[in-house]
């Protein structure tokens, strides 16, 4: 059923046109207009996806190679992080997109886990046990070749920008209003909702419901609607970013790369023509100047590469559909790109806002519920971002040595953690947490078993013991006959 409603979206870039796009899908028939001033650029702060992104074009019924070349786009398997855990057995670790195959070693790593817990020494990094971690560590796309029987989820790096302006494109060949315009103010219905956006040219943009793309000024949310915002300051530090970019010197990876840095961290995002690099640290801890100076130092670039700063607020809005208006994207919070959940909580809040719209008869009579779950999902987020800085080993500075012994951790949190190094079931915790975000079992896992979160090993695993001994998934590969190529 296609309801008689006007949808209008303020904001453009990913998070506006992808809004464009589900909703346009979900009612073909409706009309979607979608409001973009010409000269606010795309933050473009992340440039990496989880595999949301990839159900996203094949929703909408877009095929890889039709978008990829044209944004600049590689595939992602995962995420490497370099450096933040000192006192783990390894440097670095993986956090892969788990797929189907994966079913196969999930077990065997859990099982692993637990011994490791119970101090016996068993293997236990993570990327030996999941298909994607295997195959970044090798170079190898996570594409299938024609004979695997199993479907693989993977996410992608992209060019921001170029990825806002396709979809663009495709949106208004697919009959979505484009009016490239700044809103001026915007006017009140008798009843207080939004009646229309009034333009810089003196048009009035009118509409049934408003979706909030605005980015971080929150203009019709926060702005007009006066939604108050929801901090994350006391559990995340970060509040700023420098960005620069690099050339591409090689056969890009398939993976992001987390390197902890003295004062927060650097990612690095491969894509066909450049490296998007960024360090993103706390103005408490660190000057502007000093964080470009480390990541120029760690980069080994100078002054003639130009670098871009940028500041954030971390945390969320109160309610994020408030009368009439869905915040969507940047407008309803934020969470530092550490794993890369941007476009994956925008994806989730407009197939949620459909969803129960829908099932409310196309009223709000289900916005309470809505709310809750969009509240529930970041702060799932949150949890496990602030887990990365909680558990860290680092202590060489000051910032390193405050989130360890940072002790304002939510309640959920603390539940987690709980268990595991009660060498609990954690399975069954996050079970009866539900969906609070997609960080599921083998994702907490990963985190912890990464960074080293174990006991000292007491004793080799006895040979009565079940536990798995071989290396993973590694083995698998090696055995068979499948072929896996690099990224091209």
């Amino acid at each position: 059923m296609t309801p008689d409603r006007r949808f209008v979206v303020l904001g453009g870039g990913t998070a506006g046109w992808i809004t464009a796009h589900l909703l346009r899908h979900a009612w073909p028939g409706t009309t979607i207009t979608v409001v973009e001033a010409p000269d606010i650029a795309t933050i473009g702060v992340g440039e990496g996806s989880t595999p949301s992104l990839k159900r996203f074009f094949e929703v909408i019924g877009v095929p890889e190679q039709d978008w990829m070349p044209r944004c600049g786009a590689t595939y992602k398997a995962g995420i490497r992080f370099v450096d933040w855990s000192p006192a783990a057995p390894w440097r670095d670790y993986s956090h892969p997109f788990t797929t189907q195959i994966d079913v196969h070693t999930e077990d065997a790593f859990v099982l692993n886990c637990r011994n490791r817990r119970l101090g016996h020494d068993v293997p236990v990094r993570p990327d030996d046990f999941l298909l994607n971690g295997v195959l970044a560590a090798r170079g190898l796309a996570p594409v299938a070749p024609p004979n695997f029987p199993f479907r693989l989820e993977y996410g992608y790096h992209f060019d921001a920008g170029l990825l806002g302006a396709y979809l663009r494109d495709l949106a208004v060949e697919r009959g979505v209003v484009h009016r490239a315009a700044r809103v001026e103010t915007v006017r009140r219905a008798e009843n207080d909702d939004i009646a229309a956006l009034v333009t810089d040219r003196g048009d009035e943009i009118a509409g049934d419901v408003f979706l909030d793309c605005s980015g971080f000024r929150g203009l019709l949310i926060e702005q007009v609607l006066g939604v108050p915002f929801h901090g994350f300051r006391e559990n995340l530090f970060n509040d700023a970013a420098v960005v620069l970019a690099t050339d591409m010197d090689r056969p890009p990876p398939v993976e992001t790369v987390a390197t902890a840095q003295s004062n927060g961290w650097r990612w690095s995002i491969p894509l066909r023509h450049r490296f998007g690099n960024g360090y993103v640290y706390a103005r408490d801890f660190q000057s502007p100047d000093a964080a470009e100076a480390e990541l120029r130092q760690a980069l080994g670039v100078g002054d003639d590469v130009p670098a871009r700063h940028l500041t954030f607020r971390v945390g969320q809005v109160a309610r994020h559909w408030e009368r009439n208006c869905i915040a969507v994207g940047l407008s309803q919070g934020f969470i530092e790109p550490l794993e890369a959940t941007a476009l994956h909580l925008v994806l989730g809040t407009v197939e949620q806002f459909i969803r129960h719209y829908a099932d409310g008869d196309f009223t709000d009579r289900h916005r309470e519920a809505f709310n809750a779950v969009a509240t529930e999902r970041m702060d799932g987020v949150r949890d496990y971002i602030v887990a990365h800085y909680k558990l860290t080993t680092r202590t060489d500075t000051e910032y390193w040595r405050a989130n360890a012994a940072n002790m304002a951790l939510p309640e959920p949190l603390l539940h987690i953690l709980d268990r595991w190094f009660r060498r609990g079931d954690l399975a069954e915790l996050l079970a009866r947490h539900g969906q609070r975000s997609h960080f599921g079992n083998l994702s907490w896992h990963c985190l912890l078993a990464g960074y080293g979160a174990f006991p000292p090993i007491s004793e080799p695993p006895r040979a009565d013991m079940d536990f798995y001994a071989d290396r993973g998934i590694g083995a698998f590969l090696n055995g068979c006959s499948l072929n896996f190529q690099p990224p091209t």
